[in-house]
């Protein structure tokens, strides 16, 4: 179901930071959101979420930032996010 990890990274102002644990967590729980868009999405730590192939990083981008905009994290600025899929790693065969 999780097939993919992302970076996700919110810029405030000049500022840039990766978004806290916290508020990934919230966010990716419907209770808070109301929206089943984003269920196929996992929290892993600061600045990282797992998802499923279906989860498209632009519209999560834009999402995360509306509702984080929306709940004042950026101090009366809009938050703008970038999410960028993390390269996967492999094992090799030894």
């Amino acid at each position: 179901m999780f097939a993919r990890k992302f970076s996700v990274e919110m810029i405030v102002g000049e500022n840039r930071c990766p978004v806290p644990f916290e508020w990934l967590d919230a966010f990716c729980m419907r209770n808070f959101t109301g929206s089943a868009e984003f269920d196929d999405t996992l929290p892993l730590g600061e600045g990282q979420i797992e998802a499923g192939l279906r989860i498209d990083p632009a519209r999560l981008a834009e999402a995360l930032g509306e509702w984080l905009t929306r709940r004042g994290k950026g101090n009366g600025q809009p938050v703008v996010i970038e999410v960028h899929e993390m390269e996967r790693t492999s094992r090799s065969a030894g």
